[in-house]
C-alpha cells in the first residue's frame, strides 16, 4: 500500500463527504437552526409586548382604582352634603312648627286672658253694684243694674 495513494483516496473520499454534507444535510441543518432562531426572536419579542401589556394594564388599572376612589370620595361628600341639608330641613321645620305652637299658645292665652277679664269685669260691676247698693241702702231695679254693669264693664 502506498500512502500517497491512500492519501489521495482519504482525500478523495473527504471531498465527496463534505460535498455531500453540503448537499444534503447542511442545508436543512441551517433551516432548522434559522427557525429556531426565528422562533426564538419571536418568543423574545412576544414577551417584550407583555410586558409591554402589561405595564399598560398595570396602569390602567392604578387609573381605574384612582377615578374610583375620586369618584367613592365625591358620593361620599354628597352624602355629607345632603345629610346636613337633611338636618337643616328638620331644623327649620322643627323651628316653624315650634313657632305655630307658640304663636297658637299665644292666642290661647290672650283669648283666656280676655276672657277672664270679661269675667272680672262682670264680677267688679256687680261688686261695685252691690258696695254702692248698700252704701246708698236703696233698692237698685234689676234693669237698671244690667245696664250699670254693662256701662262698668265698657269703662273698664
Amino acid at each position: 500500500m502506498n500512502i500517497n495513494a491512500t492519501l489521495i483516496g482519504q482525500s478523495v473520499a473527504f471531498f465527496i463527504f463534505v460535498v455531500f454534507c453540503m448537499k444534503f444535510i447542511w442545508p436543512p441543518a441551517t433551516a432548522a437552526l434559522r427557525e429556531r432562531q426565528k422562533k426564538i426572536a419571536d418568543g423574545l419579542d412576544a414577551t417584550a409586548r407583555a410586558i409591554h401589556d402589561l405595564g399598560l394594564a398595570q396602569e390602567k388599572a392604578s387609573y381605574q382604582l384612582r377615578e374610583a376612589k375620586e369618584q367613592a370620595a365625591e358620593i361620599i361628600e354628597q352624602a355629607k352634603k345632603r345629610g346636613n341639608q337633611i338636618v337643616k330641613e328638620a331644623i327649620d321645620q322643627a323651628r316653624a312648627e315650634a313657632d305655630l305652637l307658640k304663636a297658637a299658645a299665644n292666642a290661647e292665652i290672650e283669648h283666656e286672658l280676655n276672657s277672664v277679664k270679661d269675667v272680672l269685669r262682670t264680677q267688679l260691676g256687680a261688686l261695685v253694684v252691690r258696695g254702692a247698693e248698700k252704701i246708698l241702702r236703696a233698692t237698685i231695679d234689676r234693669n237698671v243694674h244690667a245696664e250699670l254693669v254693662n256701662q262698668l264693664a265698657d269703662e273698664i
